[in-house]
C-alpha cells in the first residue's frame, strides 16, 4: 500500500533537520551533481522521455533536458547567493546604535503538487529550489509528470543526496497538508482542493496559475520570423507546455501572409496523442465561425497541429485552452485593440509582442496584465532559470519562496538605550524634535534645535547614565 503524503513527510522530517545545518554553498554542491548527473544520463533521458511524452528527440533535449541542467546550474551558482544573509538598514532617529540582518532559513518539509504540463524540468527546479533553502521534499507527480519525479528521484540519489529527504508520493494522489510546512500547487481543479486543504490545516500555500500564452504581432513585425516563433511556441510539447502560446491577435495588413506562415510551420510537425475535449472546442469553434486552416483530429486520438483564423470573443475556444496544440487567431486593427483582448482573455502565463520597434514593445509590454513579456521571442518555461514566473518557479523571488526571512538585529550590551521608557514629557520634547528634524522645510528644523536640543540632551544624558544598569 502506497505511504500517504503525511507519512511521507514525518519520514523527511527526521532528516530535514540535519540537511539543514548545512551551509547554503555546501548543498549546492549536490545540485550541480545532479546536473552532471542529467549530462551523464543523456542518451537515456532523451529516448525515454520521448517515447513517454509522444516528444521528438530534439524537443526533449531542448525543452526539458537542458533548461534541466541550467535551471540546476543557475540555482547552485545565483541561487545560492540570493539565500546569502543581507544587512537590513535601520532608522537613525529611533535605533542610532542598531545594526540589523536578514537571513534566510529552511521552512522544513515542502510539499510540491506537479503540473499537468510540467513533466520534468520544471518540478526537477522546484525541487533543487526547495533542497537548496534546506527543506525536505515530498514530491506529488501528476500522472503525466510520473516518469519525470523518479528520474528526478534517480538523479539526487545519484548526487549523493541524503536518503529520505526527498519522498515521492503516488502520481494522481491528493497533497495532503498534513505533516508539511509549506506547500506549492498549480492552478488546476487538484491543484485548488490541495490549496483549500492547506488554507483549513494553516499550512501557507502557493499556487502557479500556468497555463497558456498570448502572441501579439504588429503591422512592422517580421512576418516570417514571428510566424516561425508563435508557431513553435504553439504546438513545441504538444501544445501543453507552461506558456504555450494559445492565442494571436495579428495586425490586418500582415494577418494573410503571417498564417500562411504558421500554417507552414505547423504542416512539419506531426501529430500528438490528445483527447475529445480538444476535437470537441476545434469543433465549436468552427461551428461559431471560425476556419481552420490546417491540423485537427486525424483519428485513433492523433491530433495535427491547428491553426483557428477568424476566432472571436464568444467562442468557446478564446476563454477555454485546449490541451492540444492549438492557435488560435484573431485580426485586430491596432495595437491597442489587441492589448484589451489579450489582457481580457484570461492568459496569464506570458505575452510576447512581435515588433520592429523596441520603443513600441516596451510600452506595449508595460500595459499587459500578463506574466514574463518577450519581445520578438517566445519562451516556454522553464527555458530562463532566472525569470521569474511564479511563486516558486523561476528567479531570486523563486528560489526566496523556499524560506522563511527571519530579521535578526543586534547591539552591544552596553549601548545606550536612548527611546526606552518611562515615556515622560521630556522624551515627549525630544521625540517631536527628532521629527521635525526629518521636515524638509527650513523653519521646522529651526524649531527642532530651539526647542528641542536641550530635551534631546537629557535624554541622551539618561541613557548614558542607565547604560551598564
Amino acid at each position: 500500500m502506497a505511504a500517504t503524503v503525511e507519512a511521507l513527510a514525518q519520514s523527511v522530517a527526521h532528516v530535514q533537520p540535519l540537511w539543514a545545518q548545512l551551509r547554503v554553498p555546501d548543498r549546492a554542491r549536490y545540485l550541480r551533481r545532479a546536473a552532471q548527473a542529467v549530462v551523464d544520463e543523456l542518451d537515456e533521458l532523451v529516448p525515454l522521455f520521448s517515447a513517454a511524452h509522444d516528444r521528438t528527440p530534439g524537443e526533449v533535449a531542448v525543452l526539458e533536458l537542458l533548461p534541466a541542467i541550467d535551471g540546476l546550474t543557475w540555482l547552485a551558482d545565483t541561487g545560492a547567493r540570493a539565500l546569502r544573509e543581507r544587512r537590513l538598514g535601520v532608522p537613525r532617529g529611533t535605533h542610532p546604535l542598531t545594526r540589523a540582518r536578514l537571513a534566510f532559513e529552511p521552512v522544513g518539509v515542502v510539499g510540491l503538487l506537479g503540473a499537468a504540463d510540467a513533466p520534468f524540468a520544471q518540478p526537477l527546479w522546484q525541487v533543487g529550489a526547495a533542497l537548496l533553502a534546506g527543506n525536505g521534499v515530498v514530491l506529488a507527480p501528476h500522472p503525466r509528470g510520473a516518469l519525470g519525479a523518479e528520474r528526478i528521484a534517480r538523479l539526487f540519489a545519484r548526487a549523493s543526496l541524503p536518503e529520505g529527504l526527498l519522498a515521492l508520493a503516488p502520481a494522481g494522489g491528493v497533497l495532503e497538508p498534513e505533516g508539511l510546512a509549506k506547500a506549492f500547487v498549480p492552478g488546476s481543479e487538484e491543484g485548488r482542493l490541495a490549496a483549500a486543504a492547506c488554507s483549513v490545516a494553516g499550512v501557507p500555500v502557493e499556487i502557479d496559475e500556468g497555463g497558456g500564452a498570448a502572441a501579439l504581432v504588429l503591422a512592422d513585425a517580421a512576418v516570417g520570423r514571428s510566424a516561425r516563433g508563435v508557431a513553435n511556441a504553439a504546438f513545441a510539447g504538444g501544445g501543453r507546455t507552461r506558456g504555450a502560446a494559445k492565442r494571436a491577435w495579428v495586425a490586418r495588413g500582415v494577418h494573410d501572409a503571417w498564417i500562411a506562415g504558421v500554417v507552414a510551420a505547423a504542416s512539419r510537425r506531426g501529430p500528438v496523442g490528445a483527447g475529445e475535449a480538444a476535437a470537441e472546442l476545434l469543433a465549436d469553434a468552427v461551428a461559431s465561425g471560425a476556419r481552420l486552416r490546417c491540423g485537427g483530429p486525424q483519428g485513433g486520438g492523433a491530433f495535427a497541429p491547428a491553426v483557428l483564423i477568424g476566432v472571436t470573443e464568444d467562442m468557446r475556444i478564446a476563454r477555454e485552452t485546449a490541451d492540444a496544440p492549438v492557435l488560435a487567431v484573431t485580426g485586430v486593427r491596432s495595437a491597442g485593440e489587441a492589448i484589451a483582448a489579450a489582457n481580457a482573455s484570461g492568459l496569464g502565463a506570458g505575452a510576447s509582442v512581435w515588433t520592429a520597434s523596441p520603443y513600441e514593445g516596451a510600452r506595449i509590454a508595460r500595459e499587459l496584465r500578463s506574466g514574463p513579456t518577450w519581445l520578438n521571442d517566445h519562451v516556454v518555461a522553464p527555458a530562463l532559470p532566472a525569470v521569474p514566473l511564479a511563486p516558486g518557479l523561476g528567479g531570486a523571488e523563486g528560489v526566496r519562496a523556499y524560506a522563511r526571512p527571519r530579521p535578526i538585529t543586534w547591539e552591544a550590551p552596553g549601548a545606550p538605550a536612548f527611546w526606552w521608557g518611562p515615556y515622560d514629557d521630556r522624551v515627549a520634547r525630544a521625540a517631536r524634535a527628532v521629527i521635525r528634524l526629518r521636515s524638509v522645510r527650513d523653519r521646522d528644523r529651526e524649531r527642532a534645535w530651539r526647542e528641542g536640543a536641550l530635551p534631546i540632551a537629557r535624554v541622551v544624558a539618561r541613557a548614558l547614565r542607565h547604560r551598564r544598569g
